[in-house]
């Protein structure tokens, strides 16, 4: 064969699976996709990807099924989405807990940076630091007070080891210089009734989950986690207000296997950005307390590293291991 003739059946085979994908990207979906939440149902996770999945399955034509496998701080889950199929059939509805996971759990099965690409937001909120009304404190300086006047007495749930809950409640107490016992759930949507029957007496939050109930006043909320006051909650004061420089934002967003075609990526990041410019999406966040988190996969990669190295810092400085 001559070499000319061999070069060019060469690459043509070599354009073959680029070929494949591209044609697999045109007709995508053609099944029902799956979206893995790493927390339980009911908590802002799950409604988060609930909400964007039935979008994306009335545009895209196919039906969006939410799996939620709690546990293991997001682990089990996300996992489970490293080593599936780079097909765009299998989703991890990612979320700020992930970055904090490398610096726990140093043996994980995937890297995350390695091992997913980054698809759309979804949306941003504050965490909110809350108390249930019967403890008598009314304020950030009156819980502190408080937890120093009755050492090891006070605790404070977490909605999970190792999430974002956890460590911003760290990063609090070290700042404090208290001590408050930790008691992690399995998500927010199992914390919040302990929370409101007294069994634990203070929580860090996802705000969608505990929105309403503030708003009920059947919880109170004594800061939120912004570097400023958060417009639906404009009364209660932001924690950098008495930890200046404090700032802690749970977001949630979508992540696919490495490998999964950009033209997939890009045909899921237009689907959902449009959901998010959507008035009654929009209405339906600012209900939860949370606001559309429009951003392309650079800027979430870009996210992902920035707010792994802060809180490696803050776990480090803390001495935090996982439980």
């Amino acid at each position: 064969m001559k070499r000319r003739t061999f070069l060019h059946l060469a690459t043509g085979a070599l354009a073959l699976p680029a070929i494949a994908r591209a044609a697999r990207a045109d007709d995508y979906p053609d099944r029902p996709i799956h979206i893995l939440v790493g927390f339980t149902a009911g908590g802002p996770t799950d409604i988060a990807a609930r909400l964007i999945g039935q979008w994306v399955s009335e545009r895209l034509g196919q039906p969006v099924v939410i799996e939620d496998r709690p546990g293991a701080a997001t682990n089990i889950a996300t996992e489970a989405v490293a080593h599936a199929a780079p097909d765009g059939y299998t989703l991890l509805a990612a979320v700020g807990t992930n970055a904090i996971n490398p610096a726990l759990y140093p043996d994980l099965s995937f890297n995350f940076i390695r091992d997913f690409a980054m698809v759309a937001g979804i949306q941003v909120t504050p965490l909110v630091l809350e108390v249930n009304p019967a403890l008598p404190v009314k304020s950030v300086p009156e819980l502190i007070a408080y937890a120093k006047a009755n050492p090891g007495k006070v605790n404070m749930a977490s909605f999970g080891t190792g999430t974002i809950s956890q460590i911003a409640g760290a990063l609090f107490k070290m700042n404090a210089g208290i001590e408050m016992v930790h008691v992690p759930y399995k998500g927010s949507a199992p914390m919040i009734p302990d929370l409101l029957a007294g069994r634990v007496d203070a929580a860090i939050d996802n705000l969608p989950t505990s929105f309403s109930l503030i708003k009920q006043g059947k919880l109170r909320a004594l800061a939120v986690t912004t570097t400023k006051r958060w417009p639906p909650l404009p009364d209660i004061p932001a924690l950098a207000e008495f930890q200046p420089g404090f700032e802690a934002r749970g977001w949630v967003g979508i992540a696919a296997p490495k490998q999964t075609p950009v033209a997939v990526i890009d045909k899921l990041n237009a689907t959902i950005n449009a959901a998010l410019a959507d008035p009654t999406i929009v209405a339906r966040l600012a209900d939860l307390g949370a606001v559309p988190y429009v951003a392309t996969p650079a800027d979430l990669d870009k996210l992902f590293v920035a707010e792994n190295e802060k809180w490696t810092k803050v776990i480090r400085a803390a001495g935090i291991k996982a439980e």
